[in-house]
């Protein structure tokens, strides 16, 4: 294959600082076009990251629960009795049958990384003539933490949970007006009650959470709900937390227990984030198409320009493939140097509204994703796309006939 030749090279730079005023207005063009690209792809992907860590820090990737209970029919003898209207029971706090046995087992499957027993019910929380009515989430902190990042999230105190502790959410505390320290007492609906001291205060970024969940250890849970020795869910984290809807439907298969991920229960986020990832794919298309036109449509004026300089290379033995080249050499060092000050221009409005934007507390509105491979596929892309858009005026300035270019 034969090399591409030093006057390519000479006579497409040359052509290209001729027309520099071209030149200049393609240039900002694939600047504009691939920093739009760089900053909003930047952007899609701090943002799901951002999400990504906000639900999966206050969750398991798959979550064993009973299943409800249903209404069953009643047998007389052989007959079977039907009744018009069939209500639905209500659901009792039930615990999953042989738990220990179906957590040992989940541990030794390779993708899973974490299990961890849990035991949850509705209380009353009193402070003094204050109460409110919280979920009880009652857990073990050596298998639980790791799941959910509970002492990251304190903003006072320790996660401590002695038979005698519990950790309650900020806005609870500010409802029940008590800080580290003071004593709460939990009610639950059997008539149960302990009295607990309050060792943290958590903050996981969502007010409901920070109003309703309180945690305790899971014997006090168990004595509390009247569930001595039994898991209400069985939490479950894995190596790879898009492959939780498969492994889930594996899991209540070979358990019977029924199964829920983190993908099912947060659908909506899903679908914000394929319509999100469906609209930058569109912008990108969309733009990328316009740089190709553009850089196009700037060197076919440049072939009509320049016919007769054409003519004239052509009649002093320059070959269709030299002319060809020429061409297609001006069409992607328009797009690399157009995609190298796009690239800048993007990182640097990216960093620009990063530090602008933030959250009402003063956090940030999103992490600073920097992927330095997207600069460098950005730069191939832009490259490509004018070599590609070159080719119609490449090939049409190939195909000059020397003596009608000259003559003009």
């Amino acid at each position: 294959m034969r090399r591409w030749q030093p006057f390519e090279w000479i006579a497409a730079l040359r052509f290209l600082l001729e027309g520099r005023m071209q030149s200049l207005f393609i240039v900002a063009g694939v600047t504009v076009g691939v920093g739009v690209i760089v900053f909003m792809s930047a952007i899609l992907t701090g943002m799901t990251a951002n999400m990504m860590k906000r639900i999966l820090n206050s969750q398991a990737h798959i979550e064993l629960v009973p299943a409800d209970e249903i209404a069953r029919p009643l047998r007389g003898g052989d007959a079977v009795l039907r009744l018009e209207t069939v209500q639905r029971p209500t659901q009792r706090i039930r615990s999953i049958d042989q738990w220990q046995s179906i957590r040992d087992r989940l541990t030794r499957e390779p993708e899973v990384t974490h299990v961890a027993a849990t035991v949850s019910g509705s209380a009353l929380a009193v402070r003094g003539s204050a109460s409110r009515s919280v979920t009880v989430v009652a857990v073990e902190p050596e298998t639980y933490f790791p799941i959910v990042d509970l002492p990251g999230a304190l903003t006072e105190g320790h996660a401590r949970l002695a038979s005698d502790e519990v950790v309650i959410g900020t806005e609870l505390a500010k409802e029940l007006g008590v800080s580290i320290g003071d004593r709460l007492r939990l009610t639950s609906a059997t008539g149960a009650s302990v009295n607990q001291t309050i060792t943290g205060l958590f903050d996981l970024g969502n007010r409901g959470v920070n109003l309703r969940n309180v945690y305790v250890a899971l014997r006090t849970g168990q004595a509390l709900l009247g569930l001595i020795g039994g898991a209400t869910a069985l939490e479950v984290t894995l190596t790879d937390v898009y492959a939780a809807e498969e492994v889930a439907r594996a899991i209540q298969a070979s358990t019977g227990v029924e199964a829920d991920s983190w993908i099912t229960t947060n659908a909506q986020f899903f679908t914000v984030m394929k319509t999100q990832f469906s609209t930058n794919t569109s912008i990108r298309v969309l733009v990328a198409l316009s740089v190709a036109f553009g850089i196009a449509s700037v060197l076919v004026v440049s072939v009509v320009q320049r016919s007769k300089e054409i003519g004239i290379l052509r009649a002093m033995g320059a070959k269709r493939g030299q002319i060809l080249r020429i061409f297609l050499i001006q069409g992607g060092v328009l797009g690399l140097v157009g995609s190298l000050f796009g690239s800048a221009m993007g990182i640097g409005s990216l960093t620009i509204f990063h530090a602008l934007m933030r959250n009402a507390d003063g956090s940030e509105f999103f992490p600073l994703v920097l992927d330095w491979s997207l600069p460098a596929w950005a730069a191939a892309l832009a490259t490509l796309t004018g070599v590609f858009a070159a080719a119609a005026p490449a090939v049409r300035a190939a195909r000059l006939d020397p003596v009608v270019a000259i003559r003009g």
